[in-house]
């Protein structure tokens, strides 16, 4: 038993994989298990997984065939022995204090789910350094919930959040779509009581140009608008006060597929 899960997709990423464990490896807080899920890489990703997993027994790694980026964050949940459950892409990185920020918000308030800010990132170009301003409020989930639709101060990504694993019981990841994380998070939100937002920036989000959020158009990008429309319906049944954000996000989705085909 340990306090934090924290799972690792994997595929295809052996130039960037290493920094991305060793910065989590370096946390501040050190409770914790790192469940490298190796997807079926092509490359030697499998073999840096193996080296790590032999240097620290904080390490677990799962082997299995591709399946996507969800189905290995699905492996990864369904062996994880925390508390509470991370999430980090593989070709990321995080701050050492990340997890520190995110465990000990548990303890200063009764929440279900913490936040930290991120960095949008674009090699060593840092996009929104202008707003890492320390600051901590716990909001219910209907003012969460409203957040994420306006997508300005929180976003739907799950990769720089902590959750308590409970949370997960009855929730995976859809498998063979993208837009992945927009699929779950309304869901999340809607089994929580409250949540504690701390906006110091500690993610790194790596925009490259051959990830899945940065490339040109594929039929792929309309995953996005169903999730939004899923996201939509959920919302009209559970908290209708929300339904015009709720519209104004699937429009968004609309525009955003629009704009790729462009």
């Amino acid at each position: 038993m340990c306090e934090i899960s924290i799972i690792v997709p994997i595929y295809n990423v052996e130039q960037y994989l290493r920094k991305c464990v060793d910065s989590i490896l370096a946390q501040t807080f050190t409770d914790f298990e790192v469940i490298l899920v190796d997807d079926g890489s092509p490359d030697n990703s499998g073999a840096i997984c193996d080296e790590y997993a032999k240097l620290d027994s904080r390490v677990r790694v799962i082997h299995k065939e591709n399946g996507g980026l969800s189905d290995a964050r699905n492996a990864g949940i369904e062996i994880a022995k925390g508390k509470y459950l991370g999430f980090v892409d593989s070709d990321d990185f995080i701050d050492k204090d990340m997890y520190e920020i995110l465990y000990n918000a548990f303890s200063v308030a009764d929440i279900d789910m913490s936040i930290v800010g991120y960095y949008d990132q674009y090699g060593d170009y840092i996009l929104n350094t202008d707003k890492d301003i320390e600051d901590f409020k716990v909001i219910d989930n209907i003012q969460a919930v409203e957040e994420i639709l306006k997508g300005r101060k929180l976003t739907a990504n799950v990769w720089n959040k902590l959750y308590k694993k409970e949370l997960f019981q009855h929730i995976r990841f859809p498998k063979d779509v993208i837009a992945e994380d927009a699929f779950v998070i309304i869901e999340l939100l809607l089994l929580v009581n409250k949540v504690g937002v701390d906006t110091k920036l500690k993610y790194h989000y790596m925009h490259r140009k051959e990830s899945i959020t940065s490339a040109k158009f594929n039929p792929k990008d309309i995953d996005t608008v169903s999730a939004w429309q899923y996201n939509y319906n959920l919302i009209k049944t559970n908290i209708p006060s929300l339904i015009s954000d709720a519209y104004a996000r699937v429009m968004w989705a609309n525009f955003f597929v629009i704009d790729k085909l462009s």
